[in-house]
């Protein structure tokens, strides 16, 4: 799990929207297993927006069946059956997505982005708006999914969840990245984010060091 962090305005979504495909760089190139990304790569991704993107008439399991067939999911309904189960969703499978709470359309949008099985995901902030209850939701269905193998690439201003769930992390500002690497190397002494040593600093220590 690798997760994305930044002042407000510093590119995280941006990135995201890049690596979707969603914007065009004005230079360089995204790379996925050494090669320039493609739209048919790009399919094979999980893609959660911060603004979201879910049909608010459809009903929960009509629209992860439907967004599954567009996949091409051998069997949609089952798909989204067991996302649906998984996310803590089974009372509101038959409910129109306008009328879940925020947390609820939340995990929609979750199940929305792993309904195909992706070999990549990219979130921006998932865990925005949630409750503690959704938050352990979502971290644990996270955490599971990437022990699988599966890259999980979030954005969060939540940043002791960043630095409790996260192998590595990215800060940037200004569309530069500032630091890179494990939570422990940059909190190490010959870490590039602060200027002294601070004994055992926290993610929020080094966040507020780097974006100065």
């Amino acid at each position: 799990m690798f997760g994305f962090v930044g002042p407000n305005g510093a590119g995280k979504t941006t990135t995201m929207r890049i690596i979707m495909g969603v914007l065009a760089p004005d230079a360089g190139t995204v790379r996925w297993n050494g090669e320039p990304l493609r739209m048919d790569m790009r399919s094979r991704f999980g893609y959660m927006p911060e603004e979201r993107g879910l049909y608010p008439k459809m009903r929960v399991k009509r629209q992860l069946s439907y967004l599954a067939a567009l996949h091409g999911v051998a069997d949609p309904d089952a798909a989204a059956d067991r996302w649906i189960d998984r996310l803590g969703l089974t009372e509101r499978a038959h409910d129109r997505v306008e009328e879940l709470s925020l947390g609820n359309q939340q995990r929609v949008q979750l199940a929305a982005a792993l309904v195909h099985e992706p070999e990549l995901l990219v979130l921006d902030e998932p865990f925005s708006g949630l409750d503690p209850v959704g938050v352990d939701v979502l971290s644990g269905v996270l955490l599971d999914y990437a022990r699988t193998g599966v890259p999980v690439v979030f954005s969060s201003h939540q940043l002791e969840l960043v630095e409790r769930l996260c192998e590595a992390v990215a800060i940037i500002k200004d569309g530069r990245l500032v630091a890179s690497g494990s939570v422990e190397e940059l909190r190490g002494p010959g870490r590039k984010v602060v200027k002294e040593v601070i004994e055992r600093p926290t993610l929020t220590d080094l966040f507020r060091e780097a974006v100065k």
